[in-house]
């Protein structure tokens, strides 16, 4: 069946507000929340909501649902100004799952690196070919910070080699480690989630032996690697440089994704004491920083 969205743009202050007013009073459905500058937000403490400066407030109902009166409801609320903006839009109904999955194909980073998807079939059998099937975590290697990271792991020697996927989601980048040659890949994340994601693909490929995965407060004390990669964004990087840095061995190599190309420097300058840090890489305003600790 269709459905009928409405979007309303708000703030850091009242979006949540707002949403709850559309649930209760309105007869939303669903209620979203979605930064109008398309930047992301991370994980937030317990208990809390983070949210953007500029959000989009995307309500949805159903088809049947009388826009005028929603529309007048909202403006009863007092919550936005009288003259707030919105836009009312018809939403086809789909499998989302099944066009998501009709959608990601097998893609290639660097001369000899493939991204599978597990129902695809592989392009080059004779590459470095890593299955994967993301289901409830980040990574697919589609977003230009995992292709950054990704493309980065491909250009190096990582024979023998420990690597830490700090913030691994489904894997990608651990496994992808594993194929290209690394000893041994340790994958760390806050959610639960990803490490059963990083799990299942790590089995998926035949690699499991060669992968651990560990909550932040489960992880051994004085982790190090020789390489780190860290794909997550701004904030946490600079808020946890310090743990980061630490992972590092000397003369070990780092690189960081999840990054805007307006935030970058400002996230490497939290690490040129400690790192010789490379030229910035750019793809589709998103950055990588990477860098040899001294």
């Amino acid at each position: 069946m269709p459905w009928i969205q409405i979007k309303l743009n708000a703030n850091n202050d009242n979006a949540e507000t707002i949403g709850d007013m559309l649930m209760e009073d309105t007869g939303a459905l669903s209620v979203t929340f979605l930064d109008a500058k398309d930047t992301p937000v991370f994980e937030p403490l317990p208990g809390e909501t983070r949210l953007w400066g500029d959000t989009d407030v995307l309500a949805l109902y159903d088809a049947e649902a009388d826009t005028d009166t929603i529309v007048a409801q909202i403006k009863a609320s007092q919550l936005l100004p009288e003259s707030f903006s919105y836009k009312v839009e018809q939403i086809e109904d789909k499998d989302w799952e099944r066009e998501w999955m009709d959608n990601f194909h097998p893609m290639k980073f660097g001369s000899r690196l493939w991204i599978c998807p597990s129902w695809k079939e592989i392009p080059d059998p004779d590459a470095v070919n890593v299955m994967l099937d993301p289901g409830l975590a980040f990574g697919t290697g589609t977003h230009p910070t995992t292709a950054l990271c990704l493309e980065w792991l491909e250009g190096l020697d990582l024979s023998g080699k420990t690597v830490i996927d700090f913030g691994c989601g489904s894997g990608i980048l651990a496994i992808a480690a594993i194929k290209l040659g690394a000893k041994q890949v340790i994958g760390v994340d806050i959610d639960p989630q990803a490490l059963l994601a990083s799990k299942d693909n790590a089995q998926r490929n035949g690699v499991e032996n060669q992968l651990e995965v560990y909550l932040p407060q489960n992880q051994p004390d004085n982790l190090s690697a020789d390489i780190v990669v860290a794909n997550i964004l701004a904030g946490p990087l600079k808020e946890l440089s310090p743990v980061i840095q630490s992972l590092v061995r000397p003369g070990g190599q780092l690189a960081m994704s999840g990054v805007l190309e307006t935030q970058a420097e400002d996230v490497a300058n939290f690490y040129r004491n400690q790192f010789d840090i490379d030229p910035i890489i750019e793809n589709n305003e998103w950055c990588r920083i990477s860098g040899r600790k001294k």
